[in-house]
């Protein structure tokens, strides 16, 4: 049994991490910090299980095993680097740090110390996703033009998102590093190469501290260009996915949730739309987790997309304030 510590419910997704640890037959939840005493404790209180006010003294516990880390992006770095030297396996909240050399620092901790670490990235494991990798591996669509993904809710206008969502502080962004972040690594993942600067446009349409509505835009050495788009001020926006080429076109989600093609490369495919199945999803991100730890695997895919992630979300910030293209290559590591 892997016995971890949850560190903070500061994310409108910690208690889906928590669901996920009880029910896995291999894990459970053994004890609670959080940076809210107030909200640890009734956390720790419903779980049963002991709430420390010492981040310090959970991390000492010989029999925690590994962490889910929910805190707010600000402490990431913080908390991770403390978890990996306690020799605790780390799976985080994306996105692992806002900055690139915030990354490096932890993931130096976790290579020192032998720990593992998976990030929560968990639109790379669903099946649509799993559908495109595998029509791009064919090459159906020819030389990848154009990638477009969008995601998108009402958190601002309707008031369901924690305020604490809105603070720049402790969120270091808004839409864009916190919803942004499914379609940023998704995009880079469906370009198929790694982008050479990036262009964005935020709007503050609730008046917040953060964005609540984000175009980023990505380009690359060979041409190709890659749309984000996130917002918190949309109602009905469906979730988008569209990848052109010089040889075919995939659309997902719109708006319906269908995998549409058509391709020049097969006859089947020439004539108009066709619907292609989607596969179920493969294991989420937490249960990759728990397999690396038991077998001593590492992530390496996961993390190789959490940090191109890091990169995208730091440059585009930059862009933004800046009002200019920045390049990856600027970034300090």
């Amino acid at each position: 049994m892997i016995r971890i510590g949850k560190i903070s419910y500061w994310h409108v997704h910690a208690w889906d991490y928590t669901k996920q640890a009880q029910e896995h037959p291999g894990t459970e939840i053994a004890a609670v910090w959080d940076e809210n005493p107030e909200r640890g404790r009734k956390a720790a209180e419903q779980q049963g299980v002991p709430f420390y006010e010492s981040l310090d003294e959970m991390l000492a516990r010989e029999d925690i095993d590994g962490v889910i880390v929910d805190a707010p992006t600000s402490m990431h770095r913080d908390v991770m680097v403390k978890a990996a030297k306690a020799g605790k396996h780390i799976f985080t909240e994306k996105v692992i740090a806002s900055t690139l050399h915030e990354v490096n620092g932890i993931l130096e901790a976790v290579k020192e110390h032998g720990v593992k670490l998976t990030v929560s990235l968990p639109r790379l494991n669903d099946g649509y996703t799993l559908a495109i990798r595998k029509i791009l591996e064919e090459g159906l669509l020819g030389k990848v033009t154009l990638v477009r993904v969008r995601l998108s809710h009402n958190g601002a206008t309707a008031g369901w998102l924690p305020e604490h969502f809105f603070s720049l502080s402790e969120c270091h962004g808004g839409a864009l590093i916190d919803l942004g972040c499914h379609p940023m690594y998704l995009t880079r993942l469906f370009l198929g190469e790694a982008p050479v600067d990036v262009q964005a446009n935020f709007g503050y349409v609730t008046g917040k501290e953060v964005e609540d509505n984000a175009v980023a835009t990505l380009s690359t050495e060979s041409g190709a260009v890659g749309i984000v788009e996130a917002g918190f001020v949309n109602n009905y926006s469906p979730f988008t996915i569209e990848i052109h080429g010089t040889d075919g076109t995939i659309l997902y989600g719109t708006p319906d949730s269908k995998l549409l093609i058509r391709s020049s490369k097969k006859e089947e495919y020439s004539e108009g739309w066709v619907e292609l199945p989607v596969p179920a999803n493969r294991e989420s991100a937490f249960e990759q987790w728990v397999t690396h730890i038991k077998t001593g695997t590492n992530a390496d895919e996961n993390i190789e997309y959490a940090v191109e992630l890091t990169k995208l979300m730091e440059a585009s910030n930059r862009a933004a304030k800046e009002r200019r293209a920045v390049r990856l290559d600027e970034l300090q590591a």
